[in-house]
């Protein structure tokens, strides 16, 4: 019987990637304080990547504290514009200022995942994906994040590429689910090594 498997990650689109992909799995979304976590990381010099996924392992060990012998998945996704790190807006007006500060621009974002199990990690992955964003118009992007603010407020960067945020961009390499926040070929793959899920 496949071990009991927990989202620790109150994302939607996270959930229902593992819903569709028919992976049996609850939520129970990890508190802590992510701000306060990466503050110290960035005072320690810490790259993008080591700070998605220690963000992602803290969330995961969170939750597997109080779930003894679960799988815990937790999840980070942090965006890297040459060598700075966004997080997500906390008005519109920051909103605007990161799209403005995007646009015509290269940028990566890292989605990591880290599975523990008993308090200790036994899987991680760090997905990178480039995008580069097209030289979208002041008035395009003030109207773009006033129409979907309620949405994007909850997005690293200020934009959903599964929503009108795809027509910002002009280009992008990689993995489409490391951009919605999670490296989803790569969990199957292990859970499908592991006998969690029919090969």
């Amino acid at each position: 019987m496949p071990q009991r498997f927990i989202l620790a990650s109150g994302s939607s689109i996270r959930s229902q990637l593992l819903q569709q992909a028919c992976v049996p799995h609850e939520v129970s979304v990890a508190r802590i304080d992510e701000q306060m976590i990466k503050s110290a990381l960035l005072a320690e010099q810490a790259s993008p990547r080591d700070i998605a996924d220690t963000l992602a392992e803290m969330k995961a060990r969170k939750v597997s504290d109080k779930t003894p012998g679960a799988l815990v998945m937790g999840c980070d996704q942090v965006l890297d514009h040459r060598g700075t790190l966004l997080s997500k807006p906390a008005t519109p007006d920051e909103a605007i200022a990161q799209l403005k500060s995007l646009r015509g621009d290269r940028h990566s974002l890292l989605s990591a995942a880290v599975i523990v199990e008993d308090g200790k990690p036994i899987w991680r992955h760090v997905g990178q994906v480039r995008l580069r964003m097209r030289d979208a118009s002041d008035s395009y992007i003030e109207e773009y994040v006033a129409r979907n603010w309620d949405s994007i407020q909850h997005a690293v960067g200020a934009y959903k590429l599964e929503e009108e945020g795809v027509r910002l961009f002009s280009g992008i390499e990689g993995d489409y689910f490391n951009v919605l926040g999670l490296p989803l070929l790569e969990l199957l793959n292990y859970l499908t090594l592991r006998g969690d899920l029919s090969a």
